[in-house]
């Protein structure tokens, strides 16, 4: 009889260790799946972090060198003007230098003493324009860039070689890709086109006293089609497409704009590669800077 009770309550025991057993496993199975779901989920987050990371340190690197740009140019116009200055210096030392003189002499004629203060008034007037100058140059600096980076914010992160806006000797281009305008060998407009050039628009409608040339530019490979002659005809038609667009679609002024086509003879790169070539298809917007500011610089005072 006590064997019999030995033998059943062993198999209770081993019964119940067995649901035991199964329950802990089932429910270490379920927490590893939901562990696994939430490693591959932080898989996934560490992953657009990383391309967050980079897409940042792109940006960060394309700022270092516009700041760099921005620093050497700033050095050449502080020496520009330190030069500026040295002259202005040198002009009072000799308008000092006269006056002492003047101050020796007992007797002069009123035609000397007329034209001795005609040339100090001279001097006063030269040292006013310099400052002016300075002025404007400093002005037009500063709108130039605060063009760039309005541009810039409006087109968004895309890639330079598709669009790139930068500044030289004064003058802002923007130089679009033509597979982000337009079809291959046609001046017949992409989707994105109209989206970009869009953008394009908002930025330039913002500054109505801006005038702007649209030049379409292409690589050395000739091309005759039935509507099109060849590289001359190609770049002109795509230059003119964008123009219309602005105008039509957008209501930039066509007072302000000139569309010209350059064909193959301004290349960016080497026609010799793929690479070469892709960067020579493209349309440039040159935004034309305003020299009637510096031209009221030159006219006689009132």
């Amino acid at each position: 009889m006590n064997a019999k009770l030995f033998l059943m309550a062993t198999a209770s025991s081993v019964l119940l260790f067995s649901c035991v057993s199964t329950k802990k496993f089932k429910e270490s199975e379920a927490k590893y799946v939901q562990l696994s779901g939430s490693y591959l989920e932080m898989q996934g987050k560490y992953r657009d972090l990383q391309d967050q990371l980079k897409e940042l340190q792109a940006l960060l690197e394309k700022s270092k060198n516009q700041n760099a740009e921005l620093n050497s140019r700033k050095q050449a116009l502080e020496q520009q003007i330190e030069a500026l200055n040295k002259q202005i210096q040198e002009l009072k030392n000799d308008k000092n230098t006269v006056i002492g003189q003047l101050k020796d002499l007992s007797v002069i004629t009123g035609a000397q003493a007329e034209s001795i203060k005609k040339s100090l008034e001279n001097i006063g007037a030269k040292d006013l324009y310099i400052q002016d100058l300075q002025s404007s140059i400093a002005r037009k600096d500063s709108l130039n860039m605060a063009l760039v980076m309005n541009l810039k914010g409006a087109i968004g992160n895309l890639d330079d070689k598709d669009i790139n806006i930068k500044v030289d000797k004064g003058v802002v281009y923007v130089d679009i890709s033509d597979k982000l305008l337009f079809k291959s060998a046609s001046y017949e407009v992409t989707d994105r086109a109209r989206e970009v050039l869009g953008k394009v628009a908002k930025v330039l409608n913002a500054q109505p006293d801006i005038e702007f040339i649209v030049e379409g530019h292409t690589d050395s490979v000739p091309i005759k089609t039935a509507g099109i002659l060849d590289n001359w005809d190609l770049s002109v038609k795509r230059a003119t497409t964008v123009v219309r667009i602005l105008q039509d679609n957008y209501g930039v002024d066509p007072k302000r704009m000139t569309a010209a086509g350059r064909s193959q003879y301004i290349p960016l790169g080497d026609n010799t590669t793929a690479e070469g070539r892709a960067a020579n298809r493209r349309t440039r917007i040159v935004i034309q800077p305003q020299l009637d500011q510096f031209f009221k610089l030159l006219e006689p005072k009132k």
